[in-house]
């Protein structure tokens, strides 16, 4: 005889990148495993690979994770682990006064947002006929580059290049060459180059603000958590 099958509840979220929304489930003891076996494991990629899975069980396949901004990814899994777990989670925050105690808070997971810079836009004018539009960042961006930081760097601009336009034309990433791209680059000045940064700089972020008390000096601080691993620790 067979056992009976249990049934999810079923929730729902809105998608920060585009305002979609997007039906989940609480992740499965099975999957609950699987991100612990990939948090002993102690490498990133692992990790990042686990996260991705478990979002897309979670979502019933109806997302393209893999091509997903990394905010949505940490958005959408804090929303599963609040539902899955419960809605609070106790984090080590260092605290800034001193900079070397760490101070225990308890975060809710259900009042973390996705928060938008209202000047942020992925189209980027370098000159007054020639633009950049931008793609954001997947997990997996990250997960990809190097430990050199400054060329960490130049790799996730270029791998966040979406398409080139002039007056005449328009370049899609996919058709260009990469020495070339290198090369289209490294030609940009200085202020042409801090408008790609702004994009970054700017974009969606997960983000929440908490208050702690250092334990040794009794000074109170705001600190500003940001990114998955702010949350879980």
């Amino acid at each position: 005889m067979a056992l009976p099958k249990l049934a999810s509840a079923k929730y729902e979220l809105t998608l920060p990148s585009t305002g979609d929304k997007v039906e989940y489930r609480p992740f499965l003891v099975k999957e609950e495993k699987a991100l612990m076996m990939a948090q002993q494991a102690g490498d990133n990629a692992s990790l990042v690979r686990a996260v991705e899975d478990i979002v897309d069980s979670c979502t019933f396949g109806k997302l393209s994770v893999k091509k997903l901004p990394f905010f949505d990814i940490e958005y959408i899994f804090i929303q599963l682990r609040a539902k899955s777990v419960g809605e609070k989670s106790t984090v080590s925050v260092l605290a800034p006064d001193d900079g070397e105690t760490h101070a225990k808070v308890d975060v809710n997971l259900s009042e973390i947002q996705c928060v938008k810079d209202k000047d942020h836009t992925n189209e980027i004018k370098i000159t007054d006929t020639i633009g950049i539009v931008m793609k954001y960042p997947t997990m997996s961006t990250f997960m990809d580059i190097e430990e050199d930081e400054t060329k960490a760097a130049f790799d996730i601009i270029k791998g966040s290049i979406d398409s080139i336009y002039d007056a005449e034309n328009v370049y899609s990433r996919n058709d260009m060459d990469e020495k070339e791209l290198d090369e289209f680059i490294e030609s940009m000045d200085h202020l042409q180059f801090q408008k790609l940064q702004k994009f970054f700089d700017t974009m969606p972020r997960v983000k929440h603000e908490v208050e702690i008390e250092n334990p040794k000096t009794g000074v109170k601080s705001k600190v500003l958590l940001q990114g998955l691993q702010s949350f879980f620790q």
